[in-house]
């Protein structure tokens, strides 16, 4: 028994010791090539060595079996050579797509072809930092925050120049600051903040925040600040229409982006699905709702390969902030009962939003929604009747290797844990995750059960979206199966 508890620490020494080796490497592609390393679509940057040889290891949930530092390792030493432009580059793809290759290809030969249109003249042109502007800084805001913050580091890519909040009272940024920092459910924030109280900034990571205060989006001029050709987040709600979004389209804004299902005319974009429609001079976006960027994903790669006639989605929500902690007058009907201490039964607009995003389902989709006392993480049970019959196994399969290898493996994640609950997907950055064991399949009838962090999953799809209207979503490869 000695012995192979002495294996098995030998072993996890090595990993560790591969891993480590790798940080520099990962952190030096990023800096100076703009290059992200990705597992399974999850992003290495910043990665610790124990959360490098976790990604790995959670490989096993969705690919079947464990990666090792020591398969991916040749392939991150094989992009150390390359002249390699902007990108992001899959290892764990690298690695098992070179495992199935008969060609007696060398590592550093077929990772120079699989990335090829990173490198050489094919490469594109580090892009200007584009500025971005947050109005409103509550739960969505402060999670968008942390992410321009985080993908800051290359110094190129978005810029988060500015936050817009109505003013408050003394140390009103010493407090927002505070909360940036802090987060009851997710936790730290990963870098250092300090507070410029003269000049009204917060300092995050090195880069410098304005903060500004207003009540009418009209009053500000933001070229005043510097800040110019910008996107405009609202994450306040409070307007949804084109007429009122409009109002943000100030001096030095170009764009808006709304993290809230848009109305009227307002195109609602659900990255991955129907992001290739936004036009270049679309100045008013929406990116939908949480519960419609979970569901949207898994509809689209279930209707692409069975048909869909029709469906229901029935949404477990967590409470949110529009809810009452107790018993309290409220414009909407049972939302004024206390969110910790009920499940409320209420409405969702999420099966009606499926038509805006993807206008070719002809099937009709139905919806409602329970709120439940967990403060994140949501799930959604996805009952469809299909244009074919199949099976469990069948589905399994087909939704396991669109989250490995096809357009959608940033939306959709997959999982096989017997025991998994809501909080293990606390910061998942996937729009959903495919729960296989409670799956059902019987005949044309489906039912899939979709976790989904309603936070911190939709403020990723949101990135997305403004990463592609700025124009600095880089291409990924190897290149996803269509």
């Amino acid at each position: 028994m000695t012995a192979v508890n002495d294996d098995s620490f030998t072993n996890w020494k090595n990993r560790e010791e591969i891993a480590e080796s790798m940080i520099p490497i990962i952190g030096k592609l990023h800096r100076e090539q703009d290059v992200t390393v990705l597992l399974h679509s999850r992003s290495l940057v910043n990665k610790s060595v124990v959360s490098i040889l976790k990604t790995h290891r959670f490989a096993r949930q969705i690919a079947g079996t464990e990666l090792s530092v020591t398969e991916t390792m040749p392939f991150l030493q094989a992009l150390t050579t390359l002249d390699l432009g902007p990108s992001q580059i899959d290892i764990a793809l690298l690695a098992e797509t070179y495992r199935t290759d008969d060609r007696g290809l060398s590592v550093e030969e077929f990772t120079a072809e699989a990335v090829a249109g990173a490198t050489g003249e094919n490469k594109i042109e580090r892009r200007e930092s584009r500025d971005v502007v947050l109005y409103g800084f509550g739960r969505i805001g402060r999670l968008v925050a942390r992410l321009l913050i985080e993908k800051a580091g290359s110094g190129n890519g978005l810029r988060l120049r500015a936050i817009v909040v109505r003013g408050g009272g003394d140390q009103d940024i010493v407090k927002r600051a505070s909360l940036l920092r802090r987060d009851s459910i997710h936790g730290q924030f990963q870098g250092t903040i300090t507070v410029d109280e003269a000049n009204s900034k917060i300092i995050a990571n090195g880069n410098e925040i304005k903060v500004i205060y207003s009540d009418d989006p009209t009053s500000v001029d933001y070229t005043a600040y510097g800040i110019n050709d910008a996107i405009l987040i609202d994450n306040t709600g409070k307007w949804r229409d084109r007429a009122g979004l409009s109002k943000h389209l100030r001096p030095g804004i170009a764009k808006v982006v709304l993290t809230a299902p848009g109305k009227g005319d307002v195109p609602n974009v659900v990255h991955g699905v129907n992001h290739d429609m936004i036009k270049p001079d679309d100045q008013i976006l929406s990116c939908a709702s949480c519960t419609t960027n979970a569901i949207v994903p898994p509809l689209k790669a279930m209707a692409d390969e069975y048909g869909v006639l029709r469906g229901h989605v029935e949404t477990i929500h967590s409470f949110t902030n529009d809810q009452n902690l107790l018993d309290n007058y409220h414009n909407s009907d049972r939302r004024g009962r206390s969110a910790p201490l009920n499940m409320v039964i209420t409405e969702t607009g999420a099966a009606s939003a499926v038509a805006k995003a993807l206008p070719d389902l002809k099937a009709t989709i139905t919806g409602s929604s329970i709120r439940v006392p967990v403060p994140d993480v949501s799930i959604a049970i996805l009952s469809l009747q299909l244009g074919r019959e199949t099976t469990r196994q069948e589905v399994l399969d087909h939704l396991r290797d669109v989250s490995l290898t096809s357009p959608l493996k940033r939306q959709i994640d997959f999982t096989t844990a017997p025991d998994a609950v809501s909080s293990d997907f606390i910061g998942s950055r996937h729009a959903s995750i495919v729960d296989a064991g409670p799956t059902k399949v019987e005949g044309d009838n489906a039912i899939l059960y979709l976790w989904y962090d309603n936070e911190f999953g939709y403020s990723c799809q949101v990135i997305r979206v403004v990463q592609h209207v700025s124009g600095v979503e880089y291409p990924t490869y190897p290149a996803p199966a269509v």
